[in-house]
């Protein structure tokens, strides 16, 4: 059975719960999508389902085909399945997959912060304030010894680019999903900038 569907990250905002507590949710437009292709392990070595989602403006000759004449979709993504056999290409996927009180995970591309220091980037406390110090603030300090080892080490925490990478948060609280308006609010945050791409699944479905 289908586990996870893609979406697109709308923006937070706050709700209240029948005792009057507030929380933060992620609004995210989720779906409809289509299945485009039902993989199986005879054929390509795994079990999993293609789904399309989002419309494109055009799509060259080797896409077309692959479609099928199922639509334009502009994204592909695929999330792995147990049992293919209840899945059939041109089936349709929404939000009506899950319900109030689910546990999901959100996968996405974290906001790109370019090139970050060490202070920015991996939370170093910096230099010392005082007793000379007028210019090294927020410099990493020592990165390796002298002649032993005589090289920096991989791994080395230094500054670089930040952000732009996959990330996955997960077991979050499905607050609403509401078919009609192809919505689904979730608690807490999710990876990415608004109207990023994001790809959920139910907390221990694969993708």
């Amino acid at each position: 059975m289908l586990q996870g569907i893609i979406g697109r990250k709308l923006g937070m905002t706050q709700i209240f719960r029948e005792n009057g507590e507030t929380e933060a949710v992620t609004a995210i437009t989720a779906g409809p999508c289509a299945v485009i292709q039902v993989k199986t392990a005879a054929k390509e070595g795994y079990k999993a389902v293609q789904l399309g989602f989002g419309e494109a403006k055009r799509l060259k000759s080797p896409q077309r085909g692959h479609l099928k004449e199922l639509g334009q979709f502009r994204h592909l993504r695929e999330f792995r399945v147990d049992d293919v056999a209840a899945v059939t290409v041109g089936d349709r996927v929404d939000v009506s997959l899950f319900k109030e009180g689910d546990r999901v995970d959100v996968t996405g591309v974290s906001k790109s912060k370019g090139f970050a220091g060490v202070v920015k980037r991996h939370h170093f406390a910096g230099g010392p304030k005082t007793h000379g110090q007028s210019d090294r603030h927020r410099h990493p300090g020592s990165i390796g010894a002298t002649t032993s080892p005589g090289r920096v080490l991989k791994g080395m925490r230094m500054a670089g680019r930040m952000g732009g990478e996959r990330v996955t948060v997960r077991h979050l609280e499905v607050f609403q999903a509401d078919p009609d308006r192809n919505l689904l609010l979730v608690k807490g945050a999710v990876p990415g900038n608004e109207n990023g791409l994001l790809l959920i699944s139910k907390s221990g479905g694969g993708k």
